[in-house]
């Protein structure tokens, strides 16, 4: 396929290193800058099959430094309306794979967009991560729909919610309220309403999704 290289900054990688507490190397390139080498690799892509896209997806994935985890979610974004379930389950793994916040939240909006394109699938790509072992992939689920506004299921929303309601996680915790915050955009009675029969909340939840209501 491809011997995609990033290039980058030697000492701003070690300031972006410290950032995300120097669990993982960087090159040293800040988004544009990847988002700019990037370029031509996604437009190369468009001659490639479907599986030629997956196989190069998780090629760039699985190399070291951060930006390539960056790159590589982009390439998979870049081409989701070429996606069924069966592809996005062999994307899935991707968010175990050195996960944190940064990756997860990365990766998250390429199933946001396919629902969105597939609306009747909703419910298949939500029991995807809802009830999952790993908390990364229950936070997916939690988050799945920031991007459906009006089209929310709040039967899901709840489900997903409720499952880890008392979760003792920082991330989960924190997902719950961005995923009550962004909905309350769209529908802050729902909202309120959500908070007022679900008393005993943890307090990260009720401040992040309460932010404007």
């Amino acid at each position: 396929m491809t011997d995609f290289i990033i290039h980058g900054d030697p000492d701003l990688a070690e300031q972006m290193a410290r950032y995300m507490r120097n669990q993982f190397p960087f090159v040293g390139a800040k988004t544009p800058e990847r988002k700019l080498q990037t370029r031509p690799l996604i437009k190369a892509s468009r001659r490639w099959s479907v599986p030629e896209v997956l196989q190069e997806v998780q090629a760039i994935y699985a190399k070291p430094e951060r930006e390539y985890q960056y790159a590589a979610i982009d390439l998979a974004r870049a081409h989701v309306r070429a996606y069924g379930q069966e592809e996005l389950l062999v994307l899935r793994p991707l968010f175990l794979d050195r996960p944190w916040w940064d990756s997860v939240d990365a990766l998250r909006p390429l199933y946001g967009d396919y629902v969105n394109l597939h609306p009747n699938e909703l419910s298949a790509v939500f029991n995807m991560f809802a009830g999952q072992d790993d908390f990364w992939l229950r936070r997916v689920a939690i988050t799945l729909q920031l991007q459906s506004k009006a089209n929310t299921n709040t039967d899901l929303l709840s489900q997903a919610i409720e499952a880890d309601l008392h979760t003792d996680e920082f991330f989960i915790q924190k997902g719950i309220g961005w995923a009550l915050r962004q909905y309350s955009k769209t529908n802050p009675d729902w909202v309120r309403a959500f908070y007022a029969s679900h008393p005993g909340m943890s307090s990260l939840a009720v401040r992040e999704g309460s932010k404007y209501i």
